[in-house]
C-alpha cells in the first residue's frame, strides 16, 4: 500500500515563497507520475501540477510561472516550490500518485494534506 506524506506548511505573506514536500514510502516515484492537487471553490479539486517518469512537468492554468515541480527518485521525495503565492493559493495541498506513468491519468492515492495559507 503506497503512502505519502506531506511535509508542513505555514503561513506565508502574500508575494512570499514556501517549499513542499512529499515522502513516499516504496519506490514509485520512478514508476508513476506524481503530483499535486488542492481544493477549490466550486470544485472537488484543482490540479496543481504533476512530473512523469520521463520528468515532463504541467501546471495547472492557475500556477503556471510560479509554481515549480521537481522529483528525486533516489530519496523518494516530490517537491513543489510555490513562488509570489497569492492569498487565492490557501488551501490545503495534496501530494498524489497517478495510475500510469504519463499524462493524463487518474488519480491513484494521495496523501493526509497539508495546510498553506497566504496572508498578510
Amino acid at each position: 500500500q503506497v503512502q505519502l506524506v506531506e511535509s508542513v506548511g505555514g503561513l506565508v505573506q502574500p508575494g512570499g515563497s514556501l517549499r513542499l514536500s512529499c515522502v513516499g514510502s516504496t519506490n514509485i516515484f520512478s514508476m508513476y507520475a506524481i503530483g499535486w492537487y488542492r481544493p477549490a471553490p466550486g470544485k472537488q479539486r484543482e490540479f496543481v501540477a504533476v512530473v512523469t517518469v520521463t520528468w515532463m512537468t504541467i501546471y495547472g492554468n492557475n500556477i503556471k510561472g510560479r509554481f515549480t515541480i521537481s522529483r528525486d527518485n533516489a530519496k523518494n521525495m516530490l517537491y513543489l516550490q510555490m513562488n509570489s503565492l497569492k492569498p487565492e493559493d490557501t488551501a490545503v495541498y495534496y501530494c498524489t500518485k497517478f495510475r500510469n506513468s504519463d499524462w493524463p491519468s487518474p488519480l491513484d492515492a494521495w496523501g493526509q494534506g497539508t495546510l498553506v495559507t497566504v496572508s498578510s
